[in-house]
Parts: C-alpha cells; sequence; structure tokens
C-alpha cells in the first residue's frame, strides 16, 4: 500500500509511468516495462528520477516521483 493508502501495482500504477520512448532509449540496458527489470533497479532508477537525469527528456513532477517511490515502499507489488 502506499503512502495514501491505496494500493498499486507494477502493471496499474509504473509501468504507464514510462512512454514508449523512455523503453526505447534504455531498452539496451532493461526493459522499463518489465516487472522484473524494473524492481530490480528500482533504487538506481528512483535515484535517477530524483535527480531530474531520467527520463533523459526532462524530469518528472515530483507526484510521479512520490509513486513510484510509495511502490517501492510497498514491497514493489507486481
Amino acid at each position: 500500500m502506499s503512502t495514501t493508502g491505496e494500493r498499486l501495482s507494477f502493471d496499474q500504477d509504473i509501468k504507464p509511468l514510462f512512454r514508449d520512448k523512455d523503453r526505447n532509449s534504455m531498452i539496451s540496458k532493461f526493459d522499463l516495462w518489465s516487472y522484473d527489470d524494473v524492481a530490480r533497479l528500482s533504487d538506481p532508477i528512483l535515484t535517477k528520477l530524483r535527480d531530474g537525469s531520467m527520463p533523459c527528456d526532462g524530469a518528472w513532477p515530483d507526484e510521479r516521483v512520490a509513486r513510484f517511490q510509495d511502490w517501492i515502499a510497498a514491497g514493489k507489488p507486481a
């Protein structure tokens, strides 16, 4: 559950945050639409989201970063 009490899931809440463009730019390293890849790399992804270097064409709004962080805090539910 998120800090706001809502149930989060990768397919419903996290995967849609990543655009086709984001996925295509990272696919040679990992797949942003793969639960296993994103869960495994969640800490470095969060670091890049927080510092604004991901995605490469502009930082996410704080609410999107917070949703990703909440998903991690909730145990990275599938």
